[in-house]
């Protein structure tokens, strides 16, 4: 029997055998070529074979889902707690996105291959776009890593697949059609990763995905134009843009503008507004020593609370705005870093931060992140990271999504995620163990299906339990 294959280290995916040394010649190369590796991936389906990812049942004793988001609201801002569940009540993708921690749970009940990387942890469609570098260049990423640990790569393809199919449901696309658009995300990614297999280490380190990619995505010329359009729009949302349309300047002093129950100011003898001022000193430190420099020609001026997201929502999130000059600013994002939904099923993380958590996850997962990337502890004790608000961000428009756009976007989103995964794991081991043809294309996309009808159940569960009274929304 193959040994299990784990991550000895968060940054490293080891392979943890090696060739018997009888089988070498003296001079021979200790390490194994690609094709060993590909092959040491192929055997992994003696064990767990590429057909046995299509099934979905849920466990005689499946958690009760609702009693899953109670628990996952321990420690969020309670006043806060019934805008989440009435967020998550918009549609059953609304509640995907939310319920991380179901889903968490359920994929640790499905068939894995044993081969981790560093795993998203809540990879679904809505978790991709476009942002600016440091240099300030375009690329299309995931963008989302607040649940990310190390754990089986296989978990991240499922939940995206799986969020394709919900979405394409909500917007009325055929059933034919999800299908398809969820094939395609998994044929990407399997493609890709054959494509890194090959690549030398650095090379898969410098990869990335031109924003221009994210336009031609779409086969149609209405929806391209949509997207050119949303594009430019990105590269002039920088903290200029913001400073005008985001504050005010009231009694000579520079003020970010209340827009309740999305951003508002916490009153000045609330604990937490002490707390997010320290946060913000405190996490210059995790900076590099230029970049405190940098950051040292700014003064903090204000800091409001912000609401983001489905799944954050109830959790200490605040927007800070600084100061070098009248006209110079710069916006960051203040967000609260709480356990992994994975760590129940992966073991605790390697990090006692769960700050520092996220951050090391986004370094290794992206082709590049935001500079003033940081994380704390506040006194308090919550965990928090820091990043720039809406830096040349844009996402794509789901909603409107027709079948050709969806299936186009959902192969960009299954590549971003083979680059991602490919930089903390073995792409040759991962893309031997799936292959050339689409068997586990076709099987991943009939879990996809099987999974957004489980879906539904639990968002019905959730509107059950709100018209019962046993969930208050708001």
């Amino acid at each position: 029997m193959l040994p299990k294959i784990t991550p000895d280290d968060p940054f490293q995916l080891m392979i943890s055998t090696k060739l018997d040394s009888t089988s070498r010649s003296a001079s021979a190369s200790t390490f194994l070529s690609i094709a060993e590796r590909q092959a040491f991936g192929k055997s992994h389906r003696e064990n767990v074979p590429r057909s046995s990812h299509a099934n979905w049942q849920p466990s005689p004793n499946r958690a009760d889902p609702i009693e899953l988001l109670q628990q996952s609201n321990q420690g969020r801002l309670p006043e806060l707690i019934p805008l989440r569940f009435s967020r998550m009540l918009a549609s059953p993708f609304a509640f995907l996105r939310g319920a991380a921690s179901i889903m968490a749970a359920d994929l640790a009940t499905t068939p894995a291959t044993g081969i981790h990387v560093q795993a998203g942890g809540d990879c679904h469609l809505a978790n991709f776009g476009a942002y600016g570098t440091p240099e300030r260049n375009l690329i299309f990423d995931v963008n989302d890593f607040d649940e990310t640990m190390p754990a089986p790569w296989e978990w991240d393809i499922k939940r995206l697949a799986a969020s394709i199919v919900v979405a394409g449901r909500h917007n009325k696309i055929s059933a034919k059609s999800c299908q398809e658009a969820a094939t395609a995300a998994v044929c990407a990614y399997r493609e890709r990763m054959n494509e890194y297999a090959q690549m030398t280490a650095i090379e898969v380190w410098y990869s990335h995905i031109d924003v221009s990619f994210l336009i031609a995505s779409s086969v149609r010329m209405k929806e391209q134009k949509s997207l050119k359009q949303s594009v430019n729009k990105a590269r002039q949302q920088t903290a200029e843009s913001l400073l005008l349309k985001s504050t005010v300047v009231v009694d000579g002093h520079r003020r970010i503008v209340d827009t309740p129950p999305l951003v508002f100011h916490a009153p000045s003898d609330d604990p937490l507004e002490a707390e997010l001022r320290s946060v913000f000193h405190q996490y210059r430190h995790t900076l590099r020593d230029d970049l405190r420099v940098l950051l040292d020609r700014y003064h903090l001026v204000d800091v409001a609370m912000k609401v983001v997201g489905i799944g954050s929502v109830g959790t200490r999130c605040a927007v800070a705005l600084l100061m070098a000059e009248d006209n110079d600013s710069l916006f960051l994002q203040i967000k609260e870093a709480r356990t992994s939904v994975l760590e129940p099923y992966v073991g605790k993380s390697g990090y006692q931060n769960q700050g520092q958590r996220v951050v090391a996850g986004q370094h290794l997962m992206q082709a590049t992140s935001d500079l003033f990337l940081g994380w704390t502890r506040s006194d308090s004790g919550h965990d928090f990271y820091l990043r720039q608000l809406r830096d040349m961000k844009t996402s794509i428009d789901l909603e409107t999504m027709t079948a050709i756009d969806l299936i186009g976007y959902a192969g960009l989103c299954g590549w971003a995620l083979a680059r991602a995964h490919a930089r903390s794991g073995d792409p040759a081991v991962i893309s031997g163990y799936l292959g050339e043809n689409d068997k586990f294309d076709l099987a991943i996309a009939n879990f996809a299906a099987s999974y957004a009808d489980q879906n539904e159940l639990d968002y019905e569960m959730l509107t059950a339990a709100v018209k019962s009274g046993r969930i208050a929304v708001s």
